[in-house]
């Protein structure tokens, strides 16, 4: 069977009968033999037997536990063919969703391949059959928590912490009581959050807090949602933070914060989104969906005013204090607003904007599109994290409030995966 493409899940694309035929571990070029696993009357679903004739682009994989751990995807492809699989990616979906090209294809953003994921959430089971805790990944296509102790993907010191806790979460009490730990790296701290169903007792607290202080690490509990996670060990909250060195720029974020994973791609994110941005010294700028401020005081620093929503309290009481931290209060405010609702028309209230960013989750921003009015700022980025959505979106931009796609570009900010993010430039004359 000869493998035509790959789709947005990384799987090769044969056709057979008339079917499409998704297969696991295929790449483009390749002939393969394959073991279907569902079938459906318009496709199929297979895993990967044998690869008669192997791509040029197929490697190795580095991670000893890829095909098994659902984390990763692509690592039998070559970095920079992933890369080129992803720009696939997003100009087939704002062409195929949207019916839209962009007038110019944007250099992709790349950064490092390996032990970039500075951001983890970490399933956690008690499997008495395989020798007590399970930490790390899902298995592919499971719920099942893959069998590992290392991964590639994460920064070495924290790869080297799975078996240790492992060890350390079958010596607890609570050990079937602990669903998930949450991996959170800064510049200067290594915080783990771990979701206990039931408060640790004093042995379990001992337990916890020596292998913390052994390690280096800050330790927090997470009883209930995100908002309830509170450090254990040191007493005191982790000083979390990464830098953005060409703004002069320290951003604070809390263990449960949303923050890109990649922290050296996301500073060439940042720099390519002023570039395209374009803010002058005393424009009034929108950054919606601005999380703790990463986008907008790069904004501020480059002296716009520039005026953030967000829909979480919490992360907006972060981006005024990461505002006050670099010194930017004056030229950088945030306010909570529901931004999925079409009453985020509200922006109307607060005057005429010059410029506007839109960083929205997977759903997207339609909502918020749509109600942009005449008055609507004549440059818009956006950066996405669903081709699908952003396509949707900027269909809704061009053909009923009149921009026009300028530019587009992948940014690899998930290597070895086929997560796509990507950034957009819209412009409007008039």
């Amino acid at each position: 069977m000869l493998i035509e493409s790959l789709d947005q899940e990384g799987r090769g694309v044969a056709h057979r009968d008339g079917k499409a035929v998704f297969i696991e571990g295929a790449l483009p070029g390749e002939t393969v033999t394959c073991s279907t696993w569902r079938s459906k009357p318009s496709y199929e679903i297979a895993t990967l037997e044998e690869v008669l004739h192997p791509s040029a682009q197929r490697v190795v994989p580095r991670c000893r536990y890829f095909g098994r751990c659902g984390g990763c995807s692509l690592q039998h492809l070559e970095p920079r063919a992933q890369v080129a699989i992803k720009q696939r990616v997003l100009e087939d979906s704002l062409w195929h969703i949207g019916r839209i090209r962009p007038e110019q294809i944007l250099p992709a953003i790349h950064g490092p391949a390996w032990g970039y994921r500075q951001r983890a959430r970490l399933t956690v089971r008690h499997v008495p059959k395989k020798g007590g805790a399970l930490v790390g990944f899902h298995e592919r296509r499971s719920s099942y928590v893959a069998d590992m102790d290392s991964c590639e993907i994460m920064p070495p010191r924290i790869s080297h912490l799975l078996r240790p806790l492992r060890e350390l979460v079958n010596a607890l009490s609570i050990r079937s009581r602990i669903p998930q730990i949450e991996v959170a790296v800064g510049d200067e701290a290594d915080v783990l959050v771990f979701r206990v169903l039931e408060s640790p007792g004093d042995t379990d607290l001992a337990l916890l807090r020596e292998f913390a202080e052994r390690r280096g690490l800050w330790l927090y509990l997470q009883p209930r949602g995100p908002e309830s996670a509170c450090p254990l060990h040191p007493s005191r909250h982790a000083d979390l933070y990464y830098t953005l060195p060409e703004f002069d720029l320290k951003i604070g974020f809390a263990p449960t914060d949303f923050t890109q994973v990649n922290h050296a791609v996301n500073g060439v994110l940042v720099r390519r989104v002023l570039a395209l941005l374009d803010p002058q010294p005393g424009e009034r700028v929108a950054d919606l969906f601005c999380g703790v401020g990463n986008f907008a005081l790069a904004i501020a620093r480059r002296g716009a005013s520039v005026t953030g929503f967000e829909g979480s309290a919490e992360l907006v009481g972060r981006a005024r204090a990461n505002a006050e931290e670099n010194g930017l209060s004056d030229s950088a405010r945030f306010i909570e607003m529901d931004l999925h609702s079409p009453a985020s028309g509200g922006l109307a209230g607060l005057g005429r904007f010059d410029r506007m960013l839109l960083d929205p989750p997977r759903d997207g921003a339609v909502e918020l599109v749509k109600a942009l009015g005449e008055d609507a700022p004549r440059r818009i980025v956006y950066v996405s994290c669903n081709p699908a959505t952003l396509a949707r979106d900027a269909a809704v931009l061009v053909r009923t409030r009149g921009y026009a796609l300028r530019a587009a570009g992948v940014v690899n900010m998930f290597p070895h995966t086929s997560h796509v993010e990507s950034v957009a430039l819209f412009g409007r004359d008039g």
